[in-house]
């Protein structure tokens, strides 16, 4: 007799009925995260070259401030200098208007993630009873368990918030009281997406790992981990052992 044959039948089909409630919900997360994650890497792109020019205005508006404009033939013109600088600055103020629009479209993504996230978690709270432990723990052959997907959800939650945070901090630090840190923008901003972009991620998965920085690449696996568990759930619930 094996241990599947111990558990009552209704209890079985309690456990099969929790794994479809929560397959369906991942898949329908990661139809949805897929669509998300263009949006995020076409506002991410879209930040690039807003920056570079925002970096060219700063260079101009610091040779401007270096020149000796009483000493040339500009000096002619009293109030060149000080037009020059405010159609400057309104042009850095409409590039930071544009900046504005992409951090909101990072920040939809990172909210639509962790509410997914979020309502699959609350649907195993609520399931998790029927569903018990040791099935949540179970590996297949072909499938990680439920706790692996679970955990790859907060993983790729984690990435879009990490990255947004420091992202959003950066853009919300941009001045023109501050040309020279302007200037620097570009170089700035690929920092940032660099240390995302690394396919290792410092330390374990251990509890320490929501305060680490989770990868571009593995927040990819993370997906796969998600998608191999749909896929494969009816093998992992129904196969004979289980």
């Amino acid at each position: 007799m094996t241990s599947r044959d111990c558990v009552p039948l209704p209890v079985r089909r309690a456990a099969m009925a929790a794994a479809e409630a929560l397959a369906a919900a991942l898949r329908e997360w990661a139809a949805a995260a897929a669509r998300q994650d263009a949006a995020w890497r076409a506002a991410l792109d879209a930040c690039a070259p807003l920056l570079g020019s925002l970096a060219g205005l700063a260079a101009q508006m610091r040779a401007g401030q270096r020149l000796a404009w009483g000493g040339s033939p500009l000096g002619a013109f009293g109030e060149l200098q000080a037009r020059l600088w405010w159609k400057q600055r309104g042009a850095a103020e409409a590039l930071l208007e544009q900046l504005g629009s992409r951090r909101a479209e990072l920040r939809d993504v990172r909210d639509a993630v962790g509410a997914g996230v979020a309502g699959i978690l609350r649907l195993y709270e609520e399931r998790a009873a029927e569903l018990g432990l040791a099935a949540s723990l179970q590996r297949g052959p072909r499938s990680p368990s439920l706790a692996d997907a679970l955990e790859g959800l907060q993983d790729v939650e984690r990435y879009y918030r990490h990255l947004y945070l420091e992202s959003k901090l950066l853009l919300l630090r941009i001045s023109c009281d501050s040309l020279p840190d302007m200037e620097a923008l570009p170089q700035s901003w690929e920092r940032i997406l660099e240390r995302y972009k690394e396919d290792v991620v410092q330390g374990s998965s251990t509890s320490s790992r929501p305060f680490l920085e989770l990868s571009a690449l593995e927040a990819e696996d993370t997906l796969l981990k998600i998608s191999l568990f749909v896929d494969n759930h009816r093998e992992l619930y129904c196969s004979p052992g289980s």
